[in-house]
């Protein structure tokens, strides 16, 4: 059985993308045997307030885009040069399947500017993803949280807003790192502390007929893909959410390893979500 086909792959489209390459991660993708690749660029659309003390943690790139009242605003997506740098390596790669895709951040916030970047672009790969929750009367990246709040708390809200994301009727497909917060967690993370809020999410995920990814940047805790099974999960995607080409298909072996002891396989095709 090969690797499972990359979802969750970000180049030089993705405003937070320094080192990205759509025709490299392409090499990559072919290098590794993977069926296909999934370029799910960045159309994030929350601006937040960046605290003082977190500005030297970020990187160049970053920190040129922080206003002068202190808040980070992404850019626009640039669809137009996109799709057109991806028909150009569907042409130089013919063995590989290349689709197209994009990661909306907090969409549910956001209906009208959603509908403005996905109307008429054809994206066949949609991610929802949270990475920023209300917070003090503005917008914060959750993991600015940490040390501000209770590393407990942090999660607890990440979870919460992941939740409403879930129940919402944004128009996406598959819930992008349901774990993105532990990405900065002080230690050994423990799931089960938080089995409960995990749960909300994953049923309310499972109800609206949506896909959970399994995103090895921080590899996905084999329990979360237990409780996403046994609240009536129908299927997952593996996610490398690979910002250079390096990362494609990063820790796919180990991932698809977990996920079929969680009683999910490969679906009718190779490029298919893995289903139970």
């Amino acid at each position: 059985m090969g690797l499972p086909p990359d979802g969750h792959v970000h180049s030089e489209w993705s405003w937070d993308t320094l080192l990205g390459s759509m025709e490299r991660s392409c090499a990559r993708a072919v290098e590794l045997g993977l069926p296909s690749v999934a370029f799910t660029e960045h159309a994030d659309f929350t601006s937040w307030t960046v605290p003082e003390e977190f500005v030297p943690r970020l990187p160049g790139h970053f920190t040129t885009r922080i206003r002068p009242d202190g808040v980070l605003e992404p850019p626009d997506l640039d669809v137009e040069g996109y799709l057109a740098c991806l028909a150009r390596c569907r042409e130089r790669f013919p063995g590989l399947r290349v689709v197209s895709g994009v990661e909306l951040s907090e969409p549910h916030w956001y209906p009208d500017r959603v509908a403005g970047v996905i109307g008429g672009a054809g994206f066949e790969r949609v991610l929802g993803s949270v990475h920023a929750v209300r917070h003090d009367g503005g917008n914060q990246e959750i993991s600015a949280l940490y040390g501000r709040l209770p590393a407990d708390e942090v999660v607890r809200r990440y979870l919460a807003e992941a939740r409403r994301l879930a129940w919402s009727s944004a128009p996406f497909e598959v819930l992008a790192h349901v774990d993105y917060p532990i990405r900065d967690w002080p230690g050994v993370f423990e799931p089960r502390r938080f089995e409960e809020e995990f749960r909300a999410v994953l049923r309310a995920l499972a109800g609206s007929g949506r896909v959970l990814e399994v995103n090895t940047k921080v590899p996905l805790h084999a329990e979360v893909v237990r409780w996403w099974r046994e609240v009536g999960g129908r299927a997952v995607s593996f996610g490398s959410d690979a910002h250079e080409p390096a990362l494609v298909g990063h820790g796919f072996a180990e991932a698809a390893a977990v996920v079929e002891s969680c009683g999910f396989r490969p679906g009718r095709t190779p490029h298919d979500f893995w289903v139970r």
